[in-house]
């Protein structure tokens, strides 16, 4: 059995203990089969209350802390994770599952994959409605949009990207869809000239407020959105779009 990048992952069973270095992925994780989790990064903040050892960060695992709890599987992504930490712990003997997500569709069959094939509890009924949910048309009319992630420097959601694609899907179009960069660093003046219909501010990475980030795009309509509805990919996905669209077209 091979990982989204298509290396093998040698399993002999459906794993039981299961460390994710995800927080999206622990989220799913802990809905579906809570008692195979053992372990997750600081970050992993959902479900709320979810009682499992910590490793440490998405960047600086602990490596010692995951060989500790004897996983028979971690979860990792591509862009989340290192693949210096990835090898380390292949290394180690750990087995490790890379996903590579880079839009839903990839999100919808790696998630299924993952919980059908390699965890071999079927498919969840989040995932499903998800999958139903998002594939309704795009409402109309196309609105032009940007979605900072941080700034000083300023930083947008680029094209080829999870959070791109959803724009798409809820008939926005990113105005930085095109640029050769996945999250391109942008200058403020260039960020106003792009007649822009809309821009959103999510929460996370960088944590826009009310009162950090709208006044640097002044006349333009700024929204505050939940970075967990625009880039996670676990079960928020069941329920982000219509929260999205009341947000984004009011």
């Amino acid at each position: 059995m091979s990982d989204d990048l298509g290396t093998p992952v040698g399993l002999l069973r459906p794993p039981r203990r299961v460390v994710s270095l995800v927080p999206s992925l622990t989220e799913a994780l802990a809905v579906t089969v809570p008692d195979r989790l053992v372990g997750a990064t600081d970050w992993c903040t959902h479900p709320a209350g979810l009682d499992v050892a910590r490793v440490r960060g998405t960047k600086n695992p602990d490596r010692a802390a995951i060989a500790a709890l004897a996983p028979d599987l971690v979860i990792a992504n591509r862009e989340e994770n290192r693949k210096l930490d990835v090898q380390r712990l292949r290394d180690a003997g750990v087995p490790v599952w890379v996903t590579v997500i880079e839009s839903l569709d990839e999100a919808l069959a790696s998630m299924r994959r993952l919980f059908t094939e390699v965890l071999d509890v079927g498919e969840p009924s989040w995932l499903r409605t998800a999958a139903d949910e998002w594939a309704r048309p795009a409402p109309q009319p196309e609105l032009r949009v940007a979605v900072p992630i941080w700034r000083d420097p300023w930083m947008v959601v680029g094209g080829r990207t999870f959070a791109g694609d959803l724009l798409t899907r809820l008939g926005l179009r990113n105005v930085f869809a095109d640029d050769p960069q996945r999250y391109p660093r942008v200058e403020l003046d260039d960020l106003r000239a792009h007649d822009l219909d809309l821009v959103l501010l999510p929460d996370e990475p960088y944590v826009f407020t009310a009162e950090d980030g709208p006044e640097a795009l002044p006349g333009v309509r700024s929204v505050l959105v939940s970075g967990r509805d625009l880039t996670w990919y676990g079960p928020s996905l069941a329920t982000a779009r219509d929260r999205l669209l009341v947000t984004t077209r009011g």
